[in-house]
């Protein structure tokens, strides 16, 4: 402090500016300390800097990124003696590589795609993929032309009620159907649809009429069947084909999961119960999964080696069979589609057996960070995500647990007899399910709105028999496939699958396995996320400043009120609040998808529905023939289901609603939202107290970003019919 800033300080300052120095002397030290630890925060800042791209409004100039770069460059150069100059300008370069990474994906996937419904059309295309549903499939097609439409997208996905023909990847097709754009979210915050497809590079969805018809090749177009990817479907959907004839059903789709990665054809009822019971997490080949392949071929091939003494005494075969692992290992991350957590669990598996193979030790979070900083530089957009954020949330929390435990658990394994140590696994099951579901609570509640209650006892049952029983089996029928002879493993691999359902429904049967939260918001996700980094990734007592973090962003769920009025986007479905908080909605019939989305955002199990006539919410709608008027703290709302109601509605109401366009003044009106707004900008909610209105549009919370599908009207010039 200066000469100037001490004359400045009055006596009554100093102890606070003593007390204020004292903190940031502690907190310098503490950083100093864990110097060590600071490697790991390179891809939470590269994660800030993705994160800040998808929540900006507009698309920000290709030069910030590099700008910023650059300046942290010149700031590592000038002060790169001094640590704190170090740390700024590592975390300022971290957050610009985050941020150019996320926008340079985002103009590579660029593709064209669907402003307006179509169809039905003529589709013709070559299949990328084929997906089995519980009652038809699904195509992936690309290489397409769309009846005269001069810019078709560069992928369509096309939901097929009928089974023939037989298709498989490489195959062309043509058929009629009707295409839509990718969804939009259905409420404000909601799950963006649209980002999702724009990084898949889709850019229709729609539904055939009748069946596909098999065509050749169109003329200048080459048939590339043996392209690696589309050949790499192809094996996917035999090995598929394969199981499911061995497999019928449940048991069968499970399977196919478990070994491919598709569970498009788990029946819904089957797939609600993993849900319920906390086990879904079994269906995802993820950390979990790699890890059992990866020890099955490590270790049984490292033992049957063992069995020849001139191999054993002579050669190194335990990087034999790490290596023989780790190319076991890529091929199922090949074969489950490489999602994410699979990525992640690859890297991380991958990196261990290397070490052996190197005599090397690995340090498991520099694994978690390394695993996590190359997912975010290839695929950013992983980010935003459940599956990102739950699996490196719970790898992360536990490799903490088990790092801050090391030292108790090592000294107690080496004193237990035979009992205690199976007493010990039991233990291990129950704490790794216990931390795995704390870690990635926030996280379901944000995305699902749901917690599963039972989910520690339901997978200290499941997750022995799924790692002891049906992986080992998985792998038997993988290596037997070439043989023809998988069906001697998938049959015992189907009675432990079936043994897993049955522990679902079971679990989920349990009163109260399902407990619904209310959305929480993202800064409650943030505030969360950033406090259990925190937790998790320093070692000092001060890491325990992180639950002050994770305390508030679950406060966030209490603080935030749900919407009062919701719109959907065509306008067809409504819905209004009542005293105790629960949604009403305008119809159970249509527009179901939106309104699970509306009641699962409230935390709202069962769907209420306001009278055609009458009253109700708690006396807060009373509704004709015409519409509704809802009134709440001092204000109108008219709800008009048609222009007849809008003369008298204009004359009384704060706040209109309308499903058809008005063309009409209403003087008394503060608010009108219209068909054409709607259409504009998509779902609306608003929030009604004394202090006035607020409202936000679905266009509104996305702003203007490339995988905003902006509509287009029916008269567009598109080329098509």
């Amino acid at each position: 402090m200066s000469v100037r800033d001490d004359a400045a300080t009055t006596p009554t300052d100093l102890p606070r500016v003593r007390t204020w120095r004292r903190h940031f002397e502690w907190l310098s030290r503490s950083l100093t300390a864990e110097r060590e630890r600071w490697p790991l925060w390179t891809p939470v800042g590269v994660g800030v800097g993705a994160a800040a791209y998808f929540a900006l409004p507009v698309e920000p100039p290709p030069w910030v990124a590099a700008a910023a770069l650059g300046g942290a460059a010149a700031l590592l150069a000038v002060g790169r003696r001094a640590p704190s100059v170090l740390v700024a300008a590592a975390a300022v370069a971290a957050v610009a590589l985050g941020l150019g990474a996320a926008q340079l994906r985002a103009a590579l996937v660029a593709a064209p795609t669907l402003g307006r419904e179509i169809g039905p059309v003529t589709v013709s295309g070559r299949v990328v993929e084929v997906q089995p549903l519980p009652d038809g499939r699904r195509l992936l097609l690309d290489r397409l032309r769309v009846g005269g439409l001069a810019s078709p997208p560069r992928r369509v996905r096309i939901r097929l009620a009928k089974t023939e023909p037989v298709l498989r990847p490489g195959d062309w097709v043509e058929l009629r159907a009707g295409l839509v754009p990718p969804s939009a979210p259905a409420a404000p915050g909601a799950f963006d649809f649209q980002r999702h497809a724009y990084f898949q590079g889709i850019g229709a969805v729609g539904f055939a009429y009748g069946a596909a018809r098999a065509i050749a090749p169109p003329a200048g177009e080459a048939t590339d069947r043996w392209r690696w990817s589309l050949g790499l479907a192809a094996l996917r959907q035999a090995i598929a084909d394969r199981v499911r004839a061995v497999l019928a059903g449940a048991v069968g789709a499970i399977a196919v999961a478990l070994t491919i990665g598709d569970q498009g054809a788990i029946p819904k009822d089957v797939l609600q119960a993993m849900r319920d019971s906390g086990l879904a997490h079994l269906l995802s080949i993820s950390g979990l999964h790699i890890g059992l392949v990866a020890g099955i071929l490590f270790f049984g091939l490292r033992s049957a080696l063992a069995l020849v003494p001139p191999l054993a005494l002579a050669r190194p075969i335990k990087k034999w069979a790490a290596a023989a692992a780790l190319f076991g290992t890529f091929f199922y991350l090949l074969l489950s589609g490489a999602p994410v957590p699979t990525q992640r669990a690859f890297l991380m598996t991958g990196l261990v057996l290397v070490a052996v193979m190197l005599d090397r030790s690995a340090i498991s979070m520099r694994l978690v960070a390394w695993a996590a900083l190359v997912v975010l530089l290839l695929r950013p957009e992983a980010l935003v995500g459940p599956s990102f954020q739950m699996s490196f949330a719970a790898v992360v929390a536990l490799i903490a647990a088990y790092e801050a435990t090391r030292a108790m658990r090592l000294a107690r394994r080496a004193e237990a007899g035979a009992v205690r140590r199976v007493a010990q696994y039991v233990g291990d099951i129950a704490a790794t399910s216990l931390i795995a579901a704390a870690a990635t609570a926030p996280y379901v509640i944000f995305h699902f709105n749901r917690t599963a209650d039972y989910g520690v006892a339901a997978n200290m049952l499941a997750v022995p028999l799924t790692g002891f029983w049906i992986m080992p089996w998985a792998v038997v029928a993988l290596l037997l496939m070439p043989f023809g002879l998988e069906a001697a493993a998938l049959a015992p691999m189907g009675w432990g699958i079936e043994g897993v359902i049955a522990i679902a429904r079971a679990v989920a049967a349990w009163p109260g396995a399902v407990q619904l939260v209310p959305a929480m918001p993202v800064a409650g996700l943030a505030f969360v996320t950033l406090g259990g980094l925190w937790l998790c990734l320093w070692q000092r007592p001060w890491r325990l400043l992180g639950l002050a973090g994770i305390v508030a962003g679950f406060a966030t769920i209490a603080l935030t009120r749900p919407p009062d009025v919701l719109v959907s986007e065509d306008g067809r479905l409504l819905a209004v609040g009542d005293p105790a908080g629960a949604l009403l909605l305008s119809s159970r019939r249509v527009a179901r998808f939106d309104a699970e989305i509306w009641l699962r955002q409230v935390g709202q199990a069962e769907p209420q529905t306001w009278p055609r006539e009458g009253y109700g919410a708690g006396g807060r709608l009373a509704c004709d023939s015409l519409g509704c008027i809802y009134r709440v703290d001092g204000h109108v709302v008219a709800l008009a289901r048609g222009p007849a109601a809008l003369a008298e509605d204009c004359r009384i109401a704060d706040i209109v609603v309308s499903t058809e366009p008005v063309r009409r003044a209403c003087p008394s009106a503060s608010l009108v939202i219209d068909r054409f707004d709607l259409w504009r900008d998509g779902g609306h909610a608003l929030w009604i107290d004394t202090d006035g209105v607020r409202v936000r549009s679905v266009r509104q919370t996305r702003g203007a970003r490339p995988w905003v599908i902006v509509p287009q009207p029916r008269g567009a010039s598109d080329g098509v019919p």
